[in-house]
């Protein structure tokens, strides 16, 4: 199969979502399991980190190939699971849990190449018998089936063999790099030219992570609303604090202070 190339531009902005590398990559690989060989096994991964956009690539995605996605919730049963697929794929949810998976399996063997997107995947794994569920959903249907997690989810999958030696393709999430913090800019800020200097220090403080990259860059939105400037570099920055993954550190409290409280 062809490898998608996907830039980024003010343009090509639909929605607020901005085509980043990762977006490309999960784009990818639904394309190879749509595509793929009737012989070959219909699941796959796409696992990272928190904050590195792996649900607003899969939102790209299901807008793209018109994909039934759910976000697994933390109290969700077996049931609750298949109402919701069912919901998405605007069907009315009847009978025992049996029958939710049998309307279901039907549904999606009618198109088998509409993907099933599955965000917050590491639940799965936690539900009693949720996981046996989408492996067999993806049997029978035989269309794509995609989940989504963090950075160990293939590793959770290793145990549970009969679900992992399915899986076709493991893709991993990378973090954001100077183009996407570009075309983050380009996309967020606009009638603002974030500097080069700047968009490479976000970049590092944010740890590649699209969720604090683009709270730091509304963050130099405001600076040049406040100071009224066209263009945001790091002189302009200044002491600004950067948004990270670092918490707060101990703040001192005086012994007086402790007695006034």
């Amino acid at each position: 199969m062809k490898e998608i190339k996907m830039t980024a531009t003010n343009n090509g902005v639909k929605g607020g979502q901005v085509p980043l590398k990762n977006v490309a990559s999960f784009l990818t690989l639904t394309m190879r399991l749509i595509d793929r060989s009737s012989h070959l096994p219909g699941f796959g991964v796409f696992h990272g980190p928190s904050g590195f956009g792996k649900t607003e690539a899969s939102i790209y995605t299901q807008n793209k190939t018109n994909a039934v996605r759910v976000e697994v919730g933390e109290s969700w049963t077996q049931k609750k699971f298949l109402q919701e697929v069912l919901f998405e794929l605007r069907m009315q949810a009847k009978g025992t849990i049996a029958d939710l998976a049998d309307q279901v399996k039907a549904a999606l063997g009618d198109d088998p190449r509409r993907p099933l997107i599955i965000d917050e995947a590491d639940k799965l794994i936690r539900k009693n018998g949720l996981l046996e569920i989408v492996r067999e959903i993806g049997d029978v249907a035989g269309c794509p089936v995609i989940l989504i997690g963090e950075e160990m989810l293939p590793e959770k999958l290793a145990v549970h063999e009969r679900f992992h030696n399915r899986v076709l393709d493991w893709t991993g999430a990378e973090p954001c790099d100077a183009d996407d913090v570009a075309a983050l800019a380009a996309a967020l800020c606009r009638g603002v030219t974030i500097a080069p200097d700047l968009q490479a220090e976000i970049c590092r403080q944010s740890a590649g992570r699209a969720r604090r990259i683009c709270t730091n860059l509304d963050e130099a939105l405001k600076i040049a609303r406040n100071k009224g400037l066209k263009t945001v570099d790091l002189a302009a920055w200044g002491g600004t604090k950067y948004y990270t993954n670092k918490p707060p550190g101990a703040r001192f409290v005086s012994s007086s202070s402790r007695r006034g409280a």
